[in-house]
């Protein structure tokens, strides 16, 4: 399980603390179902992948809820001011006084219209150690024999080898495999006889986002990637930290060393603080066995190795040590997201199949799916359609970044007052405040949806920072063949049949 908590105020009195997400999970597809998925099939189902997914799922809806409200304002000028209750806020993200607070002499890039709060941290909570590299040393030690695995590997294809190099391909490491290769990038662990996948390790993803924030394509248009924008804290039982592995993995010492001091192009601030991509390392925060025992009863069990039996145990004369039960990894994922501030006025229609929606721990619900085999629970991986997609699919969330109206975007001039642009403003074709929406779009399929319009629009820095923080990932193969699809693949093709003859009646 992995939950991403805000708290704002850390080490104040009015210290608050958000659940944001909750998700659990432990599978993965393989590489020859990623072809056949057309952005409606989740890709990696591991928990901590699903909770980032479903964090940019709940900023989509934030940043929504806040636009929704600023347009059903009785108001046409105001001041952007938390203090006044007439004034639409949200306790998490706040609009961006660009003019005013950003030297756009060092940073020619059009930064989102948003940003996170100054006093906001976020932090991961894990159950269990991520895959990959942060975990090899845990993995080791659970095995009587700590002899690296032999892998049976899977035949690469020649379009594959094509594209990782001779050299690549060799090196995509299976997730338990090689345990003497260390700080390298991995796959998703997984039987030696199964299907290969191209999916990277959750240690591998993480780091990654040490660079590129937890904002995702759709939610960096939207959210300048400040400091809070990253995950200050990985908050995880002590037992299941490796020191040496996480500092390995993660750490300014370890294997992201190049990185430390990089940053790609920064608007510094008059405050002091900048927006921008840098490499910022999270803490590793224990949580003491004892505490994890009460609070969390559904913990997997440990695999206990047992010493070599002395003389008396051989004879019978001792109580035999029981093994805990075996557990496997289910093929169930559950996720759950907090409520955007202002849930009542946004537009977007929350994709749930339910018209009452539960609390968790007295917090308002967003979102909450059951997901298996990467599409909402009842439906078939092999044809999900719109019904059957989760909300955290590509395609749901390009729809509901689509659904994001910014027609009537309300700029900030230099004292603070609230101006509101025409929808005329924009020439054809422009990128309107930094989101990267244009009035015609020029976005037809997916892969257009993540690349860069032009020098200025933030997704280029973004695309930068992670091509720069990939080659020190050394090793990290593209898990492509999901790109080329539009929005059309969530219309109902059994609906569109049955509206073709009355139309033409």
């Amino acid at each position: 399980m992995t939950g991403i908590v805000i708290v704002k105020g850390q080490g104040t009195t009015s210290e608050t603390l958000s659940c944001i997400a909750v998700t659990t999970g432990a599978k993965c597809l393989s590489a020859s179902h990623i072809p056949r998925c057309k952005g409606l099939v989740l890709h990696d189902c591991h928990a901590e992948i699903l909770a980032m997914r479903a964090f940019n799922y709940w900023l989509l809806t934030e940043c929504n809820g806040l636009l929704s409200v600023e347009r059903h304002s009785a108001k046409s000028h105001y001041k952007f001011n938390s203090e006044s209750p007439e004034i639409p806020f949200s306790p998490f993200i706040r609009r961006r006084q660009a003019e005013q607070d950003d030297d756009t002499s060092k940073s020619s890039t059009e930064w989102p219209p948003f940003e996170f709060h100054p006093d906001i941290k976020i932090y991961m909570y894990c159950t269990c150690a991520p895959c990959g590299d942060a975990s090899m040393e845990l993995c080791m030690a659970s095995q009587e024999d700590a002899t690296p695995w032999e892998v049976l590997r899977q035949p690469i294809s020649s379009s594959e080898s094509q594209e990782l190099g001779p050299s690549d391909a060799d090196k995509l490491l299976d997730g338990r495999a090689h345990f003497s290769l260390l700080g390298v990038v991995r796959r998703k662990p997984a039987r030696t006889d199964a299907e290969s996948t191209r999916s990277k390790s959750c240690s591998d993803k993480l780091a990654l986002r040490q660079v590129s924030s937890l904002l995702s394509c759709e939610t960096s248009r939207l959210v300048a990637p400040t400091e809070n924008s990253y995950i200050a804290g990985l908050v995880l039982p002590e037992d299941e930290i490796s020191q040496v592995g996480f500092d390995r993995c993660f750490g300014a010492q370890g294997r992201m060393q190049p990185l430390v001091g990089r940053s790609w192009p920064v608007a510094t601030r008059t405050d002091g603080s900048a927006a921008g991509y840098q490499f910022r390392p999270f803490e590793v925060l224990p949580v003491p066995s004892e505490e994890i025992t009460t609070l969390w009863p559904f913990f997997k069990p440990k695999t206990i190795i047992n010493p070599t039996m002395s003389s008396e145990e051989e004879n019978g004369n001792s109580t035999p040590v029981v093994s805990p039960k075996k557990c496997k990894p289910g093929n169930v994922s559950a996720v759950w997201t907090l409520a955007p501030t202002y849930q009542h006025l946004s537009p977007a229609i929350m994709d749930t199949g339910s018209k009452n929606l539960p609390h968790l721990a007295r917090s308002q619900t967003g979102l909450y799916e059951t997901v298996i085999n990467g599409v909402k629970q009842g439906n078939r991986a092999s044809s999900p359609g719109k019904r059957g997609a989760s909300a955290l699919s590509r395609a749901k969330l390009w729809s509901l970044f689509e659904d994001i109206d910014l027609t009537h975007f309300h700029h900030i001039d230099r004292d603070g007052t609230s101006v509101t642009e025409s929808p005329g403003a924009l020439k054809s074709g422009e990128v309107h405040a930094g989101t990267g929406q244009r009035n015609e779009s020029g976005i037809v399929i997916y892969q257009d949806l993540k690349q860069a319009i032009d020098s200025k629009d933030p997704l280029h820095i973004r695309i930068q920072a992670i091509k720069d923080a990939k080659q020190v990932l050394k090793g990290w193969a593209p898990n492509s063949g999901d790109e080329s699809w539009g929005l059309d693949v969530l219309v109902d093709q059994k609906k569109r049949k049955r509206d073709i003859p009355k139309a033409a009646a």
